[in-house]
């Protein structure tokens, strides 16, 4: 294996307890949606978010148009997109937090200066931007190096496409062998793996330990090399995947 010189976080869930109040917004626009098509199913947060988790929004509106069987247009996709942008900005702003344990690592990171450090997310830029700020995490990670699969790309996508991860790559001018990627979701993981990316996968910002472990295998189905529940963990499991 190449020498790992660049690590590669997902944002929600990973570097910032976001997923849950981000998902609260995404049912509210989701559920006028369906109503308007006459669909009756309804989404509370939790619910969205078990079945799209490590999806943007725009990834989320695909499915569900896939799954209740209507169609709208790129225009109304594009406003719903932006709509929910707003809301989930002005939510984390207010209330995010950082994932639990991560801060002492950053800052170990920081000073050690082995690594590179950048964020790659499915989310929009200005909501990873929003959410690293708003729990001060935007000092580990310069600014060119936060990528978004929904803002960063000509075209926009979402994880699992590896797209996001093959460009954050190349603007940093690393090899994927290089790099190692920490993702919490199925989707995420995906991504990094299709990538050619060796991944952790973090479990430690699902409740207990039942879903811990159940996430666990998930994430090792879909290919990583390491799994971790909490990121004191973390020095470990670079050395794990070092030494392969």
């Amino acid at each position: 294996m190449p020498k790992i010189t660049q690590l590669l976080f997902d944002c929600d869930n990973t570097l910032v307890l976001s997923e849950e109040l981000a998902f609260e917004a995404c049912a509210e626009l989701s559920n006028e949606m369906l109503a308007k098509h006459d669909v009756s199913d309804r989404y509370t947060g939790p619910g969205l978010m078990s079945t799209f988790v490590g999806q943007n929004f725009r990834g989320v509106v695909t499915g569900l148009q896939q799954k209740h069987g209507f169609k709208l247009s790129d225009a109304e996709v594009d406003s719903y997109v932006s709509r929910e942008l707003g809301k989930v900005i002005e939510t984390l702003e207010a209330k995010a937090e950082p994932c639990v344990g991560v801060m002492p690592v950053l800052e170990q990171l920081d000073k050690s200066k082995k690594y590179g450090m950048a964020v790659v997310s499915s989310s929009a830029l200005s909501r990873v931007q929003a959410s690293v700020k708003k729990v001060g995490q935007e000092k580990f990670f310069p600014p060119e190096h936060i990528f978004s699969a929904a803002t960063s790309l000509p075209v926009p996508t979402t994880k699992p496409d590896p797209a996001i991860y093959l460009h954050a790559c190349k603007v940093i001018g690393k090899q994927p062998g290089e790099c190692v990627a920490v993702e919490d979701s199925k989707s995420g993981t995906l991504s990094a793996v299709r990538a050619g990316i060796p991944t952790v996968g973090y479990v430690g910002s699902y409740g207990g330990t039942i879903k811990q472990n159940e996430m666990a295998g998930v994430l090792k189905e879909a290919g990583v090399k390491v799994i971790m529940d909490d990121w004191s963990q973390f020095m470990d499991c670079m050395a794990q995947i070092e030494a392969m």
